[in-house]
Formats: C-alpha cells, sequence, structure tokens
C-alpha cells in the first residue's frame, strides 16, 4: 500500500484559485469586523458571501450525488484551509450552512435532499442552512436521560404538521439575513417525551422564513467577529410532516454522525490560523534586528520556536487530511481520526499563535499585527463544534473503553 499525500491536479488547482479568491474577495471583507454590532458586521458581509456563492464554492461543498460539486472532505479541507486563512468570519459562514445541511445530506430521501437543497445548489443568492442543536444551557448532555433534561425542544405532530417549541443559541446564521430564519434548519427536537433519549430525539427541517423563529439576541462573540450565532425561539413553528429526516427517534444518531465530518475540518480551520500566525512572525523574525546586529531569527531561540511552530502545522495537517480521507473512503478507524483530529488542531492553534506572539513581542499585542484577531477566533475551536472536554474526549474514552476496541485500526492495523 503506498501513503501519498500528493494532491491531484485538480486538487492543487482548486487550491490555487481558493488561494486568489481568498486574497482578492474575502481579505477585503475583513472590515466588516470593524462595525459595532453583531447584526451589522453580519449584514456587512452578504455581499462577499453572496461574491463565494457566484462562484461556486458553496457547491463545491454539496457532494456530487447530492447534485453539489464536491468530491469529499480532503477538497473540502484544501479550500477551508486557504479561505479561513484569511476572513474566519465569511468562511465559517458558508461552512456552517454546510453543517446546517449535513443531517439532510446523510439522513434525507431523494424527494427531500431535491426539494430542500435546491436554493443551495444556485450559484446567485446567499442562501444559508443552520443546524440547531445547541440550547441555553448547553447540550454537552443531549442523550442524558432523566432526570436530566437532555434535549428541551420539543415538536409534536399536529395533523400533518410538526409543530416545534423550544430555544436554541449558537446555531451560525440560524435567524438568516433579517431575523426570520435560515432558508432551511435542521431542528434536533424530543418527538416522544416517554421513549429513552436514543429513541425518542428526531431532526426535522424547517423551511424559512417563519413567522415562528424569535430573535432574541445576536452574541458579541469573542472571535469571528462578523459571523452570526444568535439566541432565538421556536414558537408554535411549523413543518410539514414529510420533512422528518431519517428516522423518528433516530435523531442524536444523525447529529452524531453530522458532527464527525465536521470534526476533522475544525482541525484545518487551526491549520489556516497557526499559518498566519507564522508567515507573520516568519516575516517579522527575518527582518527585525530590534535594535541589535543580527536578525531576531538568527537567535537560536527565535529560530527553536518557529522550527517548533512550523512542525506542529504539518503535523495538523496531515492529521486533518488523513481524516478527512478515512471518511471519504469510509475506514474503520475514520470517527477516532475525525475526533483526534479536532482535539489536536484546534488545541494546538491556541498554543502555537500563543508561542509566535513572544516570538514578536510587544509589537504582537498590536491590533496591527494579526495576532489578537488570530486567538480570538482560535479560542473558539477546542470549545465549539463538540467541545473538547464536554463532547470530543468523551467520544474518545467511550471508544477506548469498547470491548472491541482495537489501537491499530486508526493506522490501518488489524
Amino acid at each position: 500500500m503506498a501513503i501519498d499525500f500528493t494532491l491531484s491536479p485538480a486538487q492543487r488547482e482548486l487550491q490555487l484559485q481558493s488561494r486568489k479568491f481568498a486574497k482578492d474577495v474575502l481579505a477585503e471583507a475583513r472590515k466588516a469586523e470593524r462595525l459595532v454590532t453583531p447584526e451589522e458586521r453580519f449584514l456587512a458581509t452578504r455581499p462577499t458571501y453572496e461574491a463565494m456563492v457566484a462562484a461556486g464554492y458553496l457547491r463545491q461543498c454539496i457532494p456530487q450525488p447530492a447534485g453539489g460539486d464536491n468530491a469529499g472532505l480532503v477538497d473540502m479541507a484544501i479550500m477551508a484551509e486557504e479561505f479561513y486563512a484569511v476572513n474566519p468570519s465569511v468562511t465559517l459562514t458558508m461552512l456552517g450552512t454546510v453543517l446546517g445541511l449535513l443531517p439532510l445530506l446523510l439522513g434525507g430521501t431523494p424527494e427531500q435532499c431535491g426539494r430542500l437543497l435546491a436554493p443551495f445548489l444556485k450559484t446567485s443568492g446567499a442562501p444559508l442552512a443552520g443546524f440547531c442543536s445547541s440550547e441555553p444551557g448547553g447540550s454537552a448532555n443531549a442523550a442524558s436521560p432523566p432526570p436530566g433534561e437532555g434535549v428541551r425542544t420539543t415538536a409534536r405532530l399536529v395533523g400533518d404538521n410538526w409543530v416545534i417549541n423550544g430555544r436554541k443559541k449558537w446555531v451560525s446564521s440560524a435567524t438568516g439575513w433579517n431575523r426570520t430564519g435560515a432558508d432551511v434548519l435542521c431542528v434536533v427536537c424530543r418527538t416522544s417525551a416517554n421513549a429513552p433519549p436514543e429513541q425518542g430525539v428526531s431532526i426535522i427541517a424547517v423551511e424559512g422564513p417563519s413567522s415562528g423563529i424569535v430573535f432574541e439576541r445576536a452574541i458579541d462573540a469573542i472571535g469571528h467577529r462578523a459571523h452570526l450565532v444568535p439566541q432565538f425561539g421556536l414558537r408554535e413553528v411549523t413543518a410539514p410532516r414529510e420533512n422528518l429526516l431519517g428516522q423518528e427517534g433516530a435523531g442524536l444518531m444523525l447529529a452524531s454522525a453530522a458532527f464527525t465530518g465536521t470534526a476533522a475540518l475544525v482541525c484545518i480551520f487551526g491549520v489556516a490560523l497557526m499559518r498566519a500566525a507564522f508567515d507573520y512572525a516568519l516575516h517579522f523574525a527575518r527582518t527585525e534586528k530590534r535594535g541589535g546586529v543580527h536578525a531576531v531569527i538568527e537567535h537560536q531561540a527565535v529560530g527553536y520556536a518557529l522550527a517548533d511552530a512550523k512542525t506542529t502545522i504539518e503535523a495538523a495537517r496531515y492529521l486533518s487530511w488523513r481524516a478527512c480521507h478515512a471518511l471519504d473512503t469510509q475506514s474503520p478507524g475514520a470517527d477516532e481520526l475525525a475526533i483526534q483530529a479536532k482535539i489536536f488542531g484546534s488545541e494546538a492553534a491556541v498554543r502555537v499563535i500563543t508561542d509566535l506572539m513572544r516570538v514578536v513581542g510587544i509589537d504582537s499585542y498590536d491590533n496591527e499585527a494579526p495576532f489578537g484577531r488570530l486567538l480570538q477566533d482560535a479560542l473558539a475551536l477546542p470549545i465549539f463544534d463538540g467541545g473538547n472536554m464536554g463532547i470530543r474526549r468523551r467520544q474518545l474514552h467511550a471508544m477506548l473503553m469498547r470491548n472491541d476496541y482495537d489501537p491499530l485500526t486508526a493506522c490501518g492495523g488489524v
């Protein structure tokens, strides 16, 4: 068996095109982060998001069998690194929309996919989707049996419609561009009050706009300053009976499958931020003498710090690619690799950016340098998309406790 991380000609072209688009279009949109309110900042990015859609990048994230142009998670990782290194906020709006569609892509019928995916396959407009999982008060214990609350949002059948009530929080772009809801919301909700969580939670697709979407506030997040993460209510929100995704009561399994795919991409987010920090620190070290005789890169402590940072960047990138490839090929160790990638890449980003700030010194604390915004964005990575402490390490722990766990599966062994 050959192990080869060489990009194909098509992947190399995707990488170069994405890099150019990021430089020409996404970089300029960072100005939106300077506006006052979260909603102002988000709305200011709409033309840039529309340009991404028009250039076909949203289609590049939707699998070919569903009508899109995506050939796999590795391709998404290549594109995401180029975009996220330049503008994490707008990149997260697009990839948050992809996460919002994942329960549909993974559990939807051909009829559901054909009907609900249509706006996202066009190269026009600014369609948004949200995966409504997190709730106020936290969702780390969504599968908790009584007396734990678990999933608190409920859905009941009234005639041929589901009627949904509850509250959600931290859902990318969920309230849309005008507070009436994204084009599609995949809502995790309890559909049976008496069944155990693994049999009583479902995912229902809600088509926006909806008068039952009640905007509460736009969270003024530490990072991703031009990306919208609202807190909102669902009050008597209706969806057709046929908008149930997958099997009734199997929502937690479908949600877990959706988040497994995104875990490997969070690692590449960390790579992108570390890469941007490294580029700045390397240029600084090569050109600055700080009042001395030699460029600071000639000092051993600086050189070693840069070497350690670059080593971590490469290790995280290839772990992410390996996890994406395992998911694409449905390898036995894919879930384990994806979770490991998420933990490693997200926590490495916070550490490496901080270490590179020490290379630059006090000038790294000036907002004219990129470290402040890079670190602000990096702080989210260990705690979103399934927090590393509350969810991801617990998932690995559960794998390790299984009687059939084989430590060599992830590396292709038996």
